[in-house]
């Protein structure tokens, strides 16, 4: 009964709140969580029809907030960057679109553990997420806490967030066509020191994969140049 009864104690409370979660995740791993990440993805689309196709992008993420993905062949000059709560795109090394973009992916896979709370609350309240719903759930056979929905709602804007180890592994909400669902999966989490990367990212659509992506030569801490993120050094800062 003694051990029982201290094990409760010890045992985190669980959260009242998304808000209260997103402290627990940021205050689990705060100083601890990798500052750079590289990566291929080797991506396959699925088409409608059944048919595929596969391209290779080459990322580097410098967290929080940065992410600059360079599609193959690298000296295409095509890509995009993700950087001052904004999203570039370039064709040929030019720089074709700027707009505004918070990417709820990086915040809630990477920049939460590195970014100050009240900036990660703020981002995520912007994209209209209820931060006051919060229930359990089960996702491949582990507990989850679910924000932004009531339990059986698997349509309104929510993630997903395992107990245990505090990570994202799911996000919910409406798709372009509002009556159905965009499901994206965190999956293959791999331990890196005393963090974790996920190494394989579904998109489904209404229950559908449409998008895979796959990581390999995956290294975290490695020192990128800072111009790697300045969209107006993006073919200069071009690593080879």
């Amino acid at each position: 009964m003694l051990v029982a009864l201290v094990a409760l104690l010890a045992a985190p409370r669980p959260p009242r709140s998304g808000r209260e979660l997103l402290r627990q995740m940021h205050d689990r791993y705060a100083g601890h969580w990798y500052g750079t990440l590289t990566f291929v993805q080797r991506n396959t689309a699925t088409h409608p029809d059944g048919s595929t196709e596969h391209s290779v992008w080459r990322e580097y993420a410098a967290i929080p907030g940065r992410l600059r993905i360079d599609f193959q062949p690298g000296d295409s000059g095509n890509g995009a960057l993700f950087a001052n709560d904004s999203q570039y795109t370039f064709a040929h090394d030019s720089l074709r679109e700027a707009t505004a973009f918070v990417h709820p992916l990086m915040v809630l896979g990477f920049d939460v553990y590195a970014q100050p709370v009240e900036r990660t609350i703020a981002q995520l309240e912007g994209l209209k997420i209820d931060l006051a719903t919060v229930h359990e759930d089960a996702w491949h056979g582990r507990p989850v806490f679910v924000v932004g929905a009531r339990a059986g709602d698997l349509h309104t804007r929510q993630f997903w967030v395992d107990k245990g180890r505090l990570v994202f592994v799911r996000m919910l909400q409406p798709g372009r066509d509002t009556t159905k669902t965009s499901d994206v999966r965190f999956e293959d989490y791999r331990p890196v020191g005393p963090a974790w990367v996920s190494a394989r990212v579904e998109f489904l659509n209404d229950g559908q994969q449409r998008w895979l992506e796959e990581y390999s030569e995956i290294k975290t801490d490695v020192a990128l140049p800072e111009g790697l993120f300045d969209p107006r050094r993006w073919r200069e800062s071009r690593i080879p």
